[in-house]
């Protein structure tokens, strides 16, 4: 039987839990100046894309992630936190997709904090990825499985990389999947949606956040 700690006693963990899972809330994809916009701007995102991006991060999906964060922590479900963040202050232990990128955040830096408005509270989990999937990058399987989670409802950024990578293997290994498309960003609307279309009803359902509450 799966179990959790409780107040230093051995709990038994419901065999149907759900966790929110947000992805990359950080300072390296989502504020100018860190290492992600210089690669945006190498492919040619403007300068109008990554501030509409900005503008919808701000007035849009902060506060929606953190209703679902606030709504998660209060019915005593999982709240976990994906980030991308290398083992080694020089990243020499990053994936080959990290390294041509030119995408570092090293353990203590900048680029590796979360965002204030939806940052891990208490003892909420942190997983440290170097690659788009995290779920071929990290043990969060073997974590899910040991809460006894089965759902996932996603959130986070961006819509067509990280958060697409973890929906698609999501759903591979069998967990029930929700994605909020109104608490997720790509870097533009046309990809956003785009990534959305692919997405619904083949790898997970998606839906708002009003409807989730």
């Amino acid at each position: 039987m799966t179990t959790r700690r409780v107040n230093n006693d051995i709990a038994p963990c419901p065999p149907d839990r759900r966790a929110l899972l947000c992805i990359d809330l950080q300072r390296l994809g989502i504020e100018p100046g860190h290492g992600a916009f210089s690669s945006l701007r190498r492919v040619g995102i403007s300068d109008e894309d990554i501030e509409a991006f900005r503008q919808r991060m701000r007035d849009t999906v902060l506060p929606n992630v953190a209703q679902l964060q606030k709504h998660f922590r209060q019915a005593g479900d999982e709240v976990i936190h994906v980030r991308i963040q290398s083992l080694t202050r020089d990243g020499r232990d990053r994936s080959p997709e990290h390294k041509r990128l030119g995408l570092l955040a090293a353990p203590g830096s900048a680029e590796a904090e979360f965002l204030p408005e939806v940052a891990p509270e208490g003892d909420e989990i942190i997983i440290n990825k170097t690659a788009s999937g995290v779920f071929i990058a990290t043990n969060l399987e073997f974590v899910l499985r040991s809460l006894g989670v089965s759902r996932l409802v996603i959130v986070g950024v961006y819509t067509n990389e990280c958060v697409s990578s973890a929906v698609r293997s999501a759903s591979d290994l069998g967990f029930d999947t929700t994605v909020v498309e109104d608490a997720t960003a790509a870097i533009s609307p046309g990809m956003h949606t785009a990534a959305l279309d692919i997405i619904r009803d083949r790898y997970a359902q998606v839906t708002g956040t009003k409807d989730l509450l």
